[in-house]
């Protein structure tokens, strides 16, 4: 599976720790910026290169990580994206429950407020959940899709 992964300069140094973990548990992490350290960076611009793809990735087969300082904005601006389904979770619990129920195929972190080890349990849960696959889950994905096809 790819995971597009991007982070402006309050999430950078996590975005660099989480690319190392991604790839030793065999997940292709590809980062779509900033690729270096600039405290005058803006996080839509990475936010929006990995909600394009992972959104218009019609497969499936594809995921995003998205990281700023506190998980909203990076959250705001990739879910203004067709297709792309994001969460700002803070915990495993609630990254497994969003998987399971919601189909999020996009991961915003607040790099301010959680440990590496925390973030890291975060994201192994997230990518290891299963969509439930359950009738009213798909009904409700449907009724998100309906609502974007008439933006």
């Amino acid at each position: 599976m790819i995971i597009y992964i991007g982070a402006d300069h309050r999430g950078f140094k996590l975005k660099e720790s989480l690319k190392n973990f991604l790839n030793a548990m065999n997940y292709q992490a590809i980062d779509l910026g900033n690729g270096h350290y600039d405290e005058n960076d803006d996080y839509p611009d990475f936010a929006e290169k990995v909600a394009e793809k992972v959104g218009g990735d019609t497969s499936g087969e594809s995921r995003g990580i998205v990281i700023c300082g506190s998980g909203a904005g990076v959250g705001i601006t990739a879910n203004k994206f067709r297709g792309a389904r994001c969460v700002t979770a803070i915990s495993p619990e609630q990254a497994a429950v969003t998987r399971k129920d919601e189909d999020t195929n996009i991961l915003a972190l607040a790099a301010d407020f959680l440990s590496e080890e925390t973030a890291k349990n975060i994201v192994k849960t997230w990518l290891e959940t299963l969509f439930s696959g359950e009738e009213r889950h798909k009904r409700r994905l449907e009724k998100i899709k309906a609502i974007e096809n008439r933006q």
